[in-house]
């Protein structure tokens, strides 16, 4: 094919090997370019053809995304405070209470005034009743037990609660709000058992008895 320009120089052959390769991979990635060269190479056939435009140049693929970055590792959220697991529970022994009760129903008759239905007494026979349940029951904890005062202030006083103070022997009540030291007033003294004196149990005693009935005869 004649050069249609007399200025422009064919380049040399060394020159045409980078161009051809150039030509021959953008022919295989750029179908533009691919139809550009098939229409020069059909023109070129023709004697009165008229020099084609050569096809614009493979534009350089679009810059891919950037990959995105790992985002930056969060704080560790605290673990709250496990918080203590509860404290086993045991069985309280049972003959104790059921020997308790029968000393009650002995000396004072505390089961009988209990389950008496009082709504046919009148409140003056009610009160006598009441004051032989009261020495009855009285005398029961006198003999069997040593019971002391939690706290030695005289009750309606004002006293002061320090830090570390015995939680199971002294209950806070009212506006209970931020930490010790409480001051207040002493409501009620509490009671402690010191020391238990029950009587000892023959062996195959019934403690489920707490009393006998009885049989005239």
């Amino acid at each position: 094919m004649s050069n249609s320009n007399p200025s422009r120089q064919p380049p040399s052959f060394l020159r045409r090997i980078p161009l051809a390769f150039g030509a021959f991979f953008s022919t295989l990635g750029n179908a533009d370019f691919a139809a550009g060269v098939l229409d020069l190479r059909r023109d070129g056939a023709r004697p009165d053809a008229q020099p084609v435009q050569a096809a614009a140049a493979p534009q350089p693929d679009a810059p891919q995304p950037a990959a995105p970055q790992p985002a930056a590792p969060q704080p560790a959220t605290p673990t709250p405070p496990q918080r203590s697991a509860a404290p086993a529970l045991r069985q309280a022994p049972t003959d104790a209470a059921l020997q308790l009760l029968a000393l009650l129903q002995r000396d004072a008759r505390l089961i009988d005034f209990t389950e008496e239905n009082l709504a046919d007494y009148a409140d003056a026979d009610i009160g006598a009743a009441a004051r032989l349940v009261h020495e009855g029951c009285r005398k029961v904890l006198r003999e069997h037990f040593t019971i002391a005062p939690v706290r030695a202030e005289e009750e309606e006083s004002r006293i002061t609660l320090v830090e570390g103070f015995d939680a199971s022997a002294i209950r806070l009540t009212g506006n209970v709000v931020g930490k010790a030291p409480f001051k207040g007033t002493l409501r009620h003294r509490g009671w402690r058992v010191n020391d238990v004196r029950l009587p000892k149990l023959s062996e195959g005693h019934d403690a489920s008895i707490c009393a006998q009935a009885e049989v005239e005869l």
